[in-house]
């Protein structure tokens, strides 16, 4: 268990001054205002896109103040590797986490470190991710996948563009509901977005708003965001409850929630809670949907932008799948390209942007910035993933080939990181990739996509990360090519 030992730290956010002795030494953006810090060129909406810009200007390690808020971070692959050494450091809930806490608690994600369920929940529910267990959730997967291309079907013969992101989160809630919890949400048979989605999203975007406003000045600033952010939370808990409900009145399905409700810690004996099943459902319905549906998102749009990069991937699909109408387990994996297309886009915009690490006892970082025992910062994946030392001048490039086993050899440990790291790195990560991995098998064998010719990819930020306004027009697809295309021309990542 990632564990900070000593005394337990204080709860609650801890200004990085109290923590760094040398703070002066890290740069911060120009025009510092007193009181309020920061806050010259920023936008209350877009923070991770602000931090990745002060991060192009000021270097591998920095800090923003506002509202008495002082926040540093890092982003230099070297400061990185460090901060990933367990034996150092040691997951940080930062402050957007803490602020999902009301309603996850001690969750698998939410948990702090000196926590007990966190440990308790991983070991029971880490065989809920073998492999075994994988090839259980597959038929379910392609069947909540032929319910998306059903629906694609009719907007691509009645002429509509299709609403990614919205179809993305119908399929991987339904995805993560079924195989997780025995559930369907119905998603599919809906014009609008289910209740489910609608409090979840409002959760996410009240805990971002928290992060960017003075706590004197929330509950006056935020008073009508506050009572609907209590009502989204009671609705995600009565659902929930419901789901847990339903199972214990019915014969089990060997899932998740199974595994939640029957199996005791094979070392200790202990049960999950009532209570801490709950919080976990709800982790794992929210952070199991949401962040899988935004990396296909960027991975569709990356892939209606770069027509060559397609047409490749359509050849490995073609030569991997053939004719099977429903390709099996072991077929997933031997889409590589695929596969590199999908890590190429979470290396761009990895959908959960930033992970906080703290300092597990008193340590110098690079050599040269002492931290004092829980002393936390905020590593920028996506700038981590676009570190030119690490990537090469062309970091802001789609080139899915910089994931070919060759080049991955050659880049040094702890680049990469769109899960997280260490002990406490995204359960599901497996899960994840299978799925998505999957879908766009499916969907690139299937489709050709097209662009809406003025469309500017827009990252909408709600802690996670998603394209906003990514609308595609479908074709059907064309013959399939004789051979595979030679490596394409790379343009810009836009």
């Amino acid at each position: 268990m990632a564990e900070t030992t000593g005394a337990l730290l204080p709860k609650g956010f801890r200004s990085a001054e109290l923590g760094w002795p040398e703070l002066h030494r890290i740069p911060h953006p120009p025009y510092r205002i007193p009181v309020i810090g920061d806050v010259i060129g920023s936008n209350v909406r877009s923070p991770l896109q602000d931090s990745m810009r002060f991060g192009r200007q000021l270097g591998p390690i920095f800090r923003r103040r506002a509202f008495g808020k002082e926040i540093v971070f890092v982003w230099g692959a070297e400061l990185a590797a460090e901060l990933a050494d367990e034996a150092r450091f040691a997951k940080h809930v930062g402050l957007g986490v803490a602020n999902l806490r009301p309603v996850a608690g001690d969750g698998l994600f939410t948990a702090y470190n000196h926590e007990p369920n966190w440990q308790l929940a991983h070991d029971v529910l880490a065989p809920g991710f073998s492999r075994e267990a994988m090839e259980g959730y597959h038929p379910m997967m392609l069947a909540v996948a032929e319910r998306l291309t059903d629906r694609w079907d009719r907007e691509r013969a009645a002429g509509r563009a299709v609403d990614v992101p919205a179809d993305m989160t119908k399929l991987t809630l339904e995805t993560i509901a079924r195989t997780g919890f025995g559930h369907d949400f119905g998603s599919f048979e809906r014009s609008r977005p289910h209740p489910f989605v609608t409090a979840m999203v409002g959760t996410l975007t009240y805990a971002q708003r928290l992060n960017v406003l003075p706590a004197p000045l929330a509950p006056m600033v935020l008073r009508g965001a506050t009572r609907r952010n209590a009502a989204d939370m009671a609705y995600l808990n009565r659902t929930v409850d419901g789901v847990v409900a339903a199972r214990r009145r019915s014969a089990g399905a060997g899932d998740l929630l199974d595994r939640m409700l029957e199996t005791a810690h094979p070392g200790t004996g202990e049960r999950l809670t009532p209570e801490n099943i709950r919080r976990q459902v709800i982790t794992f319905l929210v952070a199991g949907h949401e962040t899988t549906s935004g990396a296909l998102s960027f991975a569709l749009h990356y892939l209606s932008r770069h027509p060559g990069i397609a047409a490749r991937a359509r050849t490995e699909v073609d030569r991997v799948w053939g004719d099977t109408p429903r390709p099996g387990y072991d077929q997933v994996a031997k889409l590589r390209y695929v596969r590199r297309i999908l890590d190429e886009s979470l290396r761009l915009w990895p959908t959960a942007p930033a992970f906080a690490r703290e300092a597990r006892e008193d340590t110098v970082l690079g050599g040269v910035h002492p931290m004092r025992r829980g002393a936390w910062t905020l590593v920028l994946t996506a700038m981590l993933h676009r570190d030119p030392d690490v990537w090469g001048a062309d970091a802001e490039a789609f080139d899915p080939d910089r994931f070919d086993a060759p080049a991955v050899r050659s880049r040094p440990g702890h680049t990469f990181k769109p899960f997280g790291t260490g002990a406490r790195a995204c359960i599901g990560r497996q899960f994840a990739l299978h799925e998505a991995t999957l879908v766009l098998g499916l969907l690139l064998r299937r489709y050709e996509l097209r662009p809406e010719p003025d469309y500017r990819l827009r990252i909408a930020e709600r802690l996670t990360l998603m394209p906003e306004g990514l609308r595609l027009h479908l074709e059907e697809r064309a013959s399939a090519p004789e051979s595979a295309p030679g490596r394409p021309v790379i343009r810009s990542a836009d």
